[in-house]
């Protein structure tokens, strides 16, 4: 297995899908049960997302999530990947983590995105259009600014709890978002892994132009992608077929399923455009024995001088979910934490 530089960090983006036959409260009080599940095995963070009117996926209130997974946990840091803030108000977003960082000190990370709902209806629905994703460095500018007090949207506002504390800010960005992230002199969170070359570029740009700031001194990236892990290699990719199957239905059909048997998507008549889609779906992530995975992720730390790499992996069968996470962890040589 690769060996990996010392302190580098493994972490995890749960997305809260649903399965065939399952409802919405299930996914996430999945998250839940599997966050705790990470944190035993020795992850660094775990990390929940925002999406918007999508049928497979439950996590729409990311950190009312989070607080339900610090809740359930100890140790593990508890994040978003991310809170997408051009469909929020800056106060808002710093008044959530500052209730979050109060009620759970020194383990919450506040991962903010600058992507907006995927579909007209959805856009209209959060008040926003395309063009706010335009806005994001501004809103950024403000929302560090409510916790510094150094914000000057505002100037007789105050953001309770969030100002005077310090909540670790990463931003998820690749081509002009790096370079914001560089600019704010924060941690960058880039990917996905099958993109090298956009990826490899996102980190250049990211570090040639970073500027040290209160939050951080120093460049500090963590590259983020698919990954599964199993027995063999084959079985590694059956664990990506649900999703590599339900971003060709939503991609020709304008609707996100819940997840899906692969024994059932593998016996399914797909139409010509369908097809591609679900094969460039599977193709270029991470997966493999222990390893093939330890020696591909090692290759990209290598590549990218990454000090963290954020994993993520949807499938069907949440035991095998879990196994790919164990198998994941001991490939990489995580500790696991003990009660």
């Amino acid at each position: 297995m690769s060996t990996f530089p010392d302190g580098i960090r493994f972490s995890v983006l749960d997305r809260s899908r649903t399965r065939v036959g399952e409802d919405a409260p299930q996914a996430l009080r999945d998250t839940v049960r599997l966050a705790r599940e990470i944190e035993a095995l020795g992850y660094h963070r775990f990390w929940v997302s925002e999406h918007h009117g999508v049928p497979g996926v439950a996590g729409s209130a990311p950190t009312v999530l989070a607080a339900a997974v610090a809740a359930a946990t100890s140790r593990v840091r508890v994040g978003t990947g991310g809170v997408m803030l051009p469909n929020h108000q800056p106060l808002v977003v710093a008044e959530q983590f500052g209730v979050l960082e109060s009620l759970f000190p020194g383990r919450v990370d506040m991962g903010v995105g600058r992507s907006v709902g995927f579909t007209d209806g959805i856009r209209r629905a959060l008040g926003r259009d395309k063009d706010d994703a335009d806005r994001f460095a501004e809103q950024l500018t403000e929302l560090l600014g409510w916790f510094t007090g150094r914000q000057t949207a505002h100037p007789q506002v105050h953001a309770r709890p969030a100002e005077g504390l310090r909540v670790p800010p990463f931003v998820l960005a690749t081509g002009e978002g790096a370079t914001i992230a560089a600019a704010a002199g924060l941690p960058l969170v880039v990917g996905d892994l099958r993109g090298r070359d956009r990826l490899l570029a996102a980190v250049d740009a990211y570090r040639s132009g970073f500027r040290p700031s209160p939050w951080a001194d120093e460049p500090y990236v963590v590259v983020a992608g698919t990954v599964a892990v199993a027995a063999t290699e084959a079985e590694a990719r059956q664990l990506l077929i649900p999703e590599a199957w339900s971003l060709a239905y939503s991609r020709t059909q304008g609707v996100f399923p819940p997840l899906e048997a692969p024994e059932r998507i593998e016996g399914l008549a797909m139409t010509e455009k369908q097809r591609g889609f679900y094969e460039s779906g599977l193709s270029g992530h991470v997966h493999g024995t222990e390893d093939q995975v330890a020696e591909a992720l090692g290759r990209a730390v290598e590549e990218t001088g990454a000090q963290e790499v954020l994993v993520t992996t949807s499938t069907y069968d949440r035991a095998a979910l879990s196994e790919s996470y164990r198998r994941l962890a001991r490939a990489v040589g995580l500790t696991p934490r003990t009660a």
